[in-house]
């Protein structure tokens, strides 16, 4: 039989009628319980930890399918790892930024503060009808910014909300010696400061040409596209300049674009995310805060409070 743990979290508290689901799923799929520990310290149950033994028959995709419909149908989230040793020797995380560290797309606020928005709309929803690639859109969108003062791109930065729990993470995971990354298909600019801010040790995005006089934006790009291909290769090459395993890897993001970096890491996580990612990615968090990535690397409430203390 194959060994699993299971974090299941729901931050308004795990409902009777989950619990019930829950545990007759587990029975009905011969599932066996062998250890359970509670994970939060609220007054309601929150998040328990669930180490189970599982019929060898019973493949990962088809356990991931069915929790996805368990999940979905009372908004509790339910991430299952392999039990191994790897599950909570960690040493890597690496996240993408827009509306996973930051609760904003960088160039729609980018647009906003220069009058484009509805242009730059227009060609996201062409790129999300499959019209245009990554790469096309990208280039389309910052075309739209040509002449725009770079002075806008700090005017966006002073608007940047932090998606909750962002930095309370970013502390306990530095605390806890981890290494911490962002990979955006964004700008470095705003990729710099979001990681100044959060404390990371890399940042990676895309780098956006300014005019010979540095005062204005000439509407191109510089450099290799942050694509969902080179956010593979970065989450790789951090790893090896680290001297640190896959195996150790996690990564968090909400779209499309962050599939390839999600399956790269051992534990990929849907942040949030759009259906088709949650459908493929090992995890998903479907919460409001960050912290909950806390639950699913096995750290408890009051073990992740005592890592805010050292940092």
């Amino acid at each position: 039989r194959a060994k699993y743990m299971a974090t299941v979290v729901n931050e308004r508290g795990l409902s009777p009628e989950f619990l019930s689901q829950w545990l007759n799923w587990l029975l009905a799929r011969k599932i066996s319980v062998e250890q359970m520990r509670r994970l939060d310290g609220h007054a309601s149950l929150m998040c328990v930890e669930f180490r189970l033994s599982v019929p060898d028959e019973l493949t990962p995709d088809e356990l991931r399918a069915e929790l996805i419909a368990i999940s979905a149908a009372h908004q509790t989230d339910v991430a299952l790892q392999p039990d191994n040793v790897f599950r909570r020797q960690k040493r890597l995380v690496v996240f993408d930024m827009d509306s996973t560290l930051i609760q904003q797309e960088v160039i729609d606020e980018i647009a906003r503060a220069t009058g484009i928005e509805r242009q730059v709309a227009a060609i996201t929803e062409r790129a999300m009808q499959g019209e245009l690639d990554f790469k096309e859109s990208l280039a389309a969108r910052v075309a739209l910014l040509e002449g725009t003062p770079v002075e806008a791109l700090e005017d966006v930065k002073r608007q940047l909300l932090f998606t909750e729990g962002a930095h309370y993470l970013c502390r306990a995971l530095k605390s806890a010696g981890f290494k911490l990354a962002v990979i955006s298909g964004g700008f470095l600019p705003l990729a710099k400061h979001v990681k100044a801010e959060l404390g990371l040790d890399y940042a990676f995005a895309n780098q956006l040409q300014v005019t010979a006089d540095g005062r204005r934006l000439t509407g191109r790009t510089f450099g290799p596209v942050v694509d969902a291909a080179r956010k593979a290769e970065l989450l790789e090459v951090i790893a090896q300049a680290e001297g640190i395993a896959i195996d150790q890897v996690v990564a968090v993001g909400d779209g499309a674009n962050d599939l390839l970096m999600l399956g790269k890491a051992s534990l990929g996580i849907a942040f949030n995310a759009k259906p088709r990612v949650q459908e493929q990615a090992r995890a998903r968090i479907n919460q409001k805060s960050l912290a909950n990535i806390l639950y699913l690397m096995g750290y408890s409430e009051s073990e992740a409070a005592e890592l805010q203390l050292l940092g």
